[in-house]
């Protein structure tokens, strides 16, 4: 999670919401990492999480994430819970909860809906104040209307 959390710090610097993820492989070795690139990019599908997913993928030379564990810094949205189900990420470690807009347990619960094929392992609250935290600080101090 501390490195989400600095993958996070780059989305912040960059002007993006401070959302940052890492994909492991069944030993723990660092697959992939992402962090939130919407505004750098422009496109909207540029989640941490997504493109953590991406790569990860692409260095496996296999869209199957079997195996693998997906660190991040807040609770997935469903379109990057749509991508851990169809990738078969294994497990899903998130910080902070989002009650707006999360989809692995707090709003929707779409990583483990009994009606899909795929249900990865969830744990939240890992580092939860820290990633928290990082997200509050980056809205309170952003312009009003940025």
């Amino acid at each position: 999670m501390r490195l989400a959390l600095e993958e996070a710090e780059r989305a912040a610097r960059a002007g993006d919401v401070p959302v940052g993820a890492v994909v492991l492989a069944a030993d723990d070795t660092v697959l992939a990492t992402g962090h939130n690139e919407r505004e750098a990019t422009g496109d909207p599908t540029a989640h941490a999480e997504v493109l953590a997913i991406r790569r990860a993928a692409a260095r496996l030379g296999a869209w199957r994430l079997t195996g693998c564990t997906l660190v991040v810094t807040l609770e997935p949205c469903t379109m990057c819970a749509g991508a851990i189900v169809q990738s078969r990420v294994d497990r899903v470690v998130y910080g902070a909860r989002d009650e707006k807009a999360g989809a692995a347990g707090s709003l929707w619960d779409v990583v483990r809906d009994r009606r899909l094929n795929h249900r990865p392992e969830v744990v939240l609250g890992v580092l939860e104040r820290e990633c928290s935290t990082q997200l509050t600080a980056f809205f309170r101090d952003r312009p009003a209307g940025g």
